[in-house]
């Protein structure tokens, strides 16, 4: 599926600017201050043993320590599993993906019916690599050579599989081309490789199972995505626009002496809906910031946290208010930072009234009618903008 180009970048003189600014400016927001937190909370993400689980986990436990706040954390392995506890008010914030940039646009499994774009918010984002993985023993040298080959993907989970099409289109190969072989959970696609029921697949490069993959008799290779190969990256943002290219040095197999070219994207991404109290939104990003120091260390990336660096645009979803005001606090966020903001939030509400429309037109008619109009619905909405 197409997605449409949007995030666009923060020239580098902005980014710079905010860089420099913030050691400045941080004594603005009041750090002596406890936040208000509530007592209990609940927050959904990603499968046990994934990179989000983890991080949450680790952001968790600092909350309890530093605040008193006790933390349920309700793992999935799909990106509907994920969303709906937190669109049902089972839980409070969701460390998510890209489903966020997903289901705010109405695309993959949220362009069915059921569905349609969702009124989320985001409070930030830490920067993530993201690549494909094989078994050192299949001999997989290249991105070419994936073709014919048993390639895992995750049922019910665009935010891996579309980032996994990419790459293909990369090196001019589709899912079709490929060996797919659907897996029920993150966490079993993930394992599938050390256990010898796919040959290659893609994630970021920390989750536990792939140091398990790199520690087994298969071994582990991440493949390169060469950062000067124009017509590949024309390929890739066809299918996915808000990948960026990335040196990556921290993960199973990697290291400062053994780099990979692969790309970035913001994950985990701190997802709130859009009518979130604002008192709330704020008080956990303060709290949020306030606890950096006890999780930095928590994995190897979890110093990308730094707001500096996870409290910027762009992002797959707009911030929400509450998450802006703490950031003018810190003298992070800008009037760029605004422009893009109202920027995207313009695109949500125009995608918000199409899916209306669309829905209206396709009362009483099929599945596959209902998606053609709402295609149609969607891209004259983005014209218009």
């Amino acid at each position: 599926m197409l997605i449409d180009s949007f995030l666009r970048p923060l020239s580098a003189s902005l980014v710079l600017g905010a860089l420099a600014l913030a050691p400045m400016t941080q004594a603005l927001a009041d750090e002596d201050s406890k936040p208000d937190l509530p007592g209990t909370m609940t927050w959904s993400s990603y499968d046990v043993g994934s990179a989000g689980y983890a991080e949450a986990s680790a952001i968790a436990d600092a909350f309890g320590r530093e605040f008193g706040t006790r933390i349920r954390i309700q793992p999935s392995g799909s990106a509907i599993g994920r969303l709906q506890p937190l669109l049902h008010d089972r839980a409070q914030v969701g460390f998510l993906a890209t489903e966020t940039f997903f289901a705010t646009e109405g695309v993959a499994d949220f362009g069915k019916r059921k569905w349609g774009p969702q009124d989320l918010r985001t409070m930030a984002g830490r920067p993530s690599s993201f690549g494909i993985f094989t078994a050192r023993d299949a001999n997989i040298t290249s991105m070419e050579e994936l073709e014919g080959e048993r390639f895992a993907y995750v049922a019910g989970n665009p935010s891996i599989n579309e980032k996994c099409d990419a790459l293909l289109a990369f090196a001019g190969l589709s899912r079709d081309d490929v060996d797919a072989r659907m897996f029920p959970t993150y966490n079993a696609a993930m394992s599938s490789l050390a256990q010898d029921k796919a040959d290659a697949s893609c994630t970021t490069t920390t989750p536990s199972q792939v140091y398990e993959l790199a520690e087994s008799p298969r071994g582990i290779r991440w493949l390169e995505v060469d950062p000067d190969n124009t017509e590949g990256w024309e390929r890739l943002k066809k299918v996915a626009p808000f990948l960026q290219p990335y040196r990556e040095t921290v993960g199973a197999g990697l290291s400062e002496d053994n780099p990979v070219d692969i790309f970035a994207y913001r994950y985990p991404v701190l997802v709130v809906q859009a009518d979130t109290d604002e008192d709330f939104v704020y008080n956990f990003l303060k709290a949020f910031d306030q606890t950096y120091p006890m999780y930095k260390d928590g994995t190897s990336v979890m110093n990308r946290w730094n707001l500096e660096r996870a409290g910027t645009p762009p992002i797959d979803a707009p911030f929400h208010p509450g998450a802006i005001k703490y950031l003018e606090e810190k003298g992070i966020w800008t009037d760029e930072m605004q422009a893009w903001n109202d920027q995207r939030l313009a695109r949500l509400n125009a995608l918000k009234s199409a899916w209306k429309e669309a829905v209206a037109e396709g009362e009483g008619k099929s599945e596959e009618a209902f998606a053609e109009i709402w295609q149609k619905h969607r891209q004259d909405a983005l014209d218009s903008l």
